[in-house]
């Protein structure tokens, strides 16, 4: 899935070379997208906020993600009493087959579960960055365990991941499901034509549920 997000992965630097956690979203990309975008149900009552949206190469929309709970920082910081961040994020990809690209001279490969997968993997080591690393050597570790959420991805059905059956508008719905001392990733589909994949910490992955949002805009 060649999408604008795949490239640099990385939330933008800010003055100085410090990294902002993550991009906060305009309403605009979300309300151009041609399929439904889901988040937790109703079951959350905590803060909602919009993330960004992926398009592709002719500007098509194709995932975007949305935040729930505490914006987190990206290094990972515990407090005294030992909490650390509470949040879920939940992706919707678009579910779509083998296409032409935009200048008709590919194919672009189709999305699948592996697509919401990758993801919601690199989405989490974004937001993570291991206390006795400097900029330089986090720079190194992003780009090797990006290439390593990629591998994971692309083998579902190998021993890192395990199946969680969580209710996506309320129809019980088996996701892939792996650990690391990052966090939480999952991924599965649901009925409405998307992909979703979700990455959260601090925030137990087992009591979650996901449900159409009726009005993203209401999340601006």
């Amino acid at each position: 899935m060649e999408t604008t997000s795949r490239v640099g992965a990385q939330a933008p630097a800010a003055e100085g070379g410090q990294q902002f956690p993550f991009a906060r979203g305009t309403v605009d990309g979300f309300l151009r997208a041609p399929f439904p975008w889901y988040g937790l149900d109703e079951a959350f009552t905590g803060p909602r906020w919009l993330m960004r949206v992926g398009v592709a190469a002719d500007g098509a929309v194709e995932h975007g993600s949305i935040g729930h709970g505490q914006e987190p920082s990206v290094r990972n910081e515990v407090t005294e009493d030992g909490d650390g961040e509470r949040f879920a994020v939940v992706v919707t990809v678009a579910s779509q087959p083998l296409r032409h690209s935009a200048d008709g001279t590919g194919v672009l490969e189709a999305t699948t579960v592996s697509s919401a997968a990758w993801l919601a993997g690199v989405g989490l080591l974004s937001l993570t960055w291991p206390g006795q690393l400097g900029h330089i050597l986090r720079d190194n570790w992003l780009d090797q365990q990006t290439e390593t959420a990629w591998v994971l991805a692309d083998d579902l059905s190998g021993p890192e991941w395990s199946t969680l059956s969580l209710p996506v508008d309320g129809v019980p719905t088996s996701f892939h499901y792996r650990e690391s001392e990052f966090g939480w990733v999952l991924a599965g589909s649901a009925q409405a034509g998307v992909h979703l994949g979700a990455y959260g910490r601090g925030m137990s992955a087992y009591g979650l549920g996901f449900a159409k949002i009726k009005d993203v805009s209401a999340y601006a």
